[in-house]
C-alpha cells in the first residue's frame, strides 16, 4: 500500500495526549473563544449550542452542532438543549446550502468510543455535507481524502451564509 505523508494527522493523534494530561475539553474551551478569530472555528453561536467547523473534517464545510454544556450522555441533554441541536442543525443545513451549495448531507453523532467519537466526553453532532461523486479512488482505495477547501476560507463563506439567513 502507497503511504502519503499528512502531517496535520499527527497534530489529531497528539491532541489526545494533551487531553488526557490537562483535562481540558476542546468543545468547552470553544465555548468562550471569539468567533471573529483566526484561531476560532466557530461559525454560529446560540442560546445552549454553538455550530463550529469540523478541524479534522471528512468533507468540506464539515460542521459540528455542540451543547455549551459539558456533558457525554445524549440523555442528559435538557429539552432546550435538544431542541437548540435541532434549530441549529436545520439553520445549518440553511447557511451550507448557500455557502457551498452541497447535494446532500450527513447528520449524526457517534456516541462512545466504540461508536468512533473522536471526543466521547462532550457530546456533539456532525453535518457532513455531500456531493454526487464526492467519493472516488481516493478514501476506498488510497485510503486519502481530500478537501478541497482551506478552513479559513470555508469559515469565512459560512458566516456570511449565516449572517444572511
Amino acid at each position: 500500500m502507497e503511504r502519503l505523508w499528512s502531517p496535520w494527522r499527527a497534530n489529531y493523534i497528539e491532541s489526545f495526549k494533551q487531553e488526557k494530561v490537562n483535562n481540558n475539553c476542546i468543545f468547552c474551551d470553544a465555548v468562550h473563544e471569539d468567533i471573529s478569530s483566526d484561531n476560532c472555528l466557530k461559525v454560529f453561536d446560540g442560546e445552549t449550542c454553538y455550530v463550529i467547523l469540523n478541524l479534522y473534517p471528512y468533507n468540506s464545510g464539515h460542521l459540528l452542532v455542540v451543547p455549551n454544556r459539558h456533558v457525554s450522555d445524549i440523555n442528559e441533554l435538557n429539552d432546550t438543549e435538544m431542541t437548540e441541536v435541532m434549530k441549529l442543525t436545520r439553520l445549518s443545513l440553511k447557511a451550507l446550502g448557500v455557502a457551498i451549495k452541497p447535494h446532500g448531507y450527513n447528520f449524526g453523532a457517534n456516541l462512545g468510543k466504540a461508536a468512533g467519537a473522536g471526543i466521547d466526553s462532550h457530546i456533539h453532532f456532525h453535518i457532513v455535507p455531500r456531493w454526487n461523486g464526492d467519493t472516488n479512488f481516493m478514501p476506498s482505495i488510497g485510503e486519502v481524502k481530500i478537501i478541497s477547501q482551506d478552513l479559513l476560507q470555508t469559515k469565512k463563506i459560512i458566516i456570511e451564509a449565516f449572517k444572511n439567513l
